[in-house]
């Protein structure tokens, strides 16, 4: 309905004292909400975007021009002029890589640090330290982590890293698209230990929340402000003390343009609250690891990680392809599973993030599965 009344309205979500539209003040409600949920401090400012690529874009966008600032040059006026930008990360998700393609940070430009091991996507933090002190010892860099990666929903150790922050001028990006519900599970909110230290987090409405596509949200700390300002300004705004004022979206965001993308999200929160969210992240979680459990005690599929919130990752071993396997059951019309690969192997990537999945939902897949493995 939110989404609905979004278009109906049509709003271009702008100025806080626009006249004749109260969608600015909707949307900073919503992000104030989504911080509380999250547990994150009002340190944070909030923006809604299209989806989590233009989330992290943006983040990192931000972060290109405090890159530019440790150097007192002015990234977004006069371009990169021939810098050198370290970004480095572990495991990042595609919308990354294509954020610092059209950043013009490259792609192939990126530093990857190992993981912990083959199973795990997390970076492992004692090579990542003893990598920044070789290299980045008096060098302003940019590091992204994972909040929950997207094969195995994978934590880098983010209390631990964010350590670096008292040692280096680094600038920690978090990519939490739907990792950062874990703030609202009873059991796996630690794995979200020390994120509000960073400088930028992404989220992705549409994964637990519910919402329809094109609803991501990206949070930077105020203190970047300027920055963020300076990056996003239309060439003609008043001076910085004047938006400040009179704040408007159009200057701190990519678009100029946007529907009311938090309303449906404002609707959302309204409607289930904290504790609804808590069941609601609980609920995909056991779910599956229920599955989970399933997948590693038969001898027809094998877990390829192991689970660590909501997603199974896996791999069909009987005499089937992968690949055709998840064909046929996506055909079923009963499940939707989509393909992935893992440690270079083809494999089947599981996610739980609907409201409405329930034990007997788990039971049919199961089900399924069983009948489709032994169908030739």
């Amino acid at each position: 309905m939110g989404d609905i009344l979004a278009t109906i309205y049509d709003q271009n979500t702008q100025a806080i004292n626009g006249e004749g539209d109260v969608s600015a003040r909707i949307e900073t409600q919503t992000t104030d909400l989504l911080l509380d949920l999250f547990n994150l401090p009002r340190t944070f400012t909030g923006g809604f975007v299209t989806g989590t690529t233009m989330a992290n874009f943006s983040a990192l966008a931000v972060a290109r021009q405090w890159f530019g600032a440790q150097l007192e040059q002015d990234i977004a006026a006069d371009g990169l002029t021939n810098l050198s930008l370290p970004v480095i990360s572990a495991t990042p998700h595609s919308s990354v890589l294509k954020s610092l393609a059209m950043l013009g940070l490259g792609r192939n430009n990126l530093i990857t640090i190992p993981t912990l091991s083959n199973q795990r996507e997390a970076i492992d933090a004692a090579k990542l330290k003893l990598f920044i002190e070789d290299n980045f010892k008096h060098q302003p860099f940019i590091l992204v982590l994972n909040a929950g990666t997207a094969n195995t929903a994978d934590f880098d150790a983010i209390a631990e890293v964010m350590e670096l922050k008292h040692i280096y001028n680094c600038w920690i990006h978090i990519d939490a698209a739907f990792g950062a519900f874990a703030a609202c599970s009873s059991q796996y909110q630690y794995l979200l230990n020390g994120w509000e230290m960073a400088d930028s987090i992404a989220i992705d409405c549409h994964k637990w929340l519910n919402v329809p596509y094109e609803n991501a949200c990206f949070f930077t700390r105020k203190e970047h402000f300027k920055l963020q300002f300076n990056q996003f300004k239309n060439s003609n705004v008043p001076y910085l003390e004047n938006q400040l004022e009179n704040f408007n979206f159009m200057n701190i965001l990519p678009e100029n343009s946007r529907r009311l993308k938090a309303l449906p999200v404002l609707f959302s929160l309204l409607a289930y609250g904290r504790e609804g969210y808590r069941y609601i992240v609980d609920n995909s979680i056991e779910l599956a690891h229920e599955f989970g459990n399933y997948i590693r005690e038969s001898s027809y599929f094998e877990l390829l990680a192991e689970v660590r919130l909501n997603i199974v990752c896996f791999k069909v071993t009987a005499a089937c392809d992968t690949a055709e396997f998840l064909q046929k059951l996506n055909k079923t019309g009963l499940v939707f599973m989509t393909p992935t690969t893992f440690n270079h192997e083809k494999g089947i990537r599981a996610a739980f993030v609907n409201w409405r999945t329930t034990a007997e939902d788990i039971k049919l897949v199961c089900s399924v599965c069983e009948t489709l493995v032994n169908t030739k």
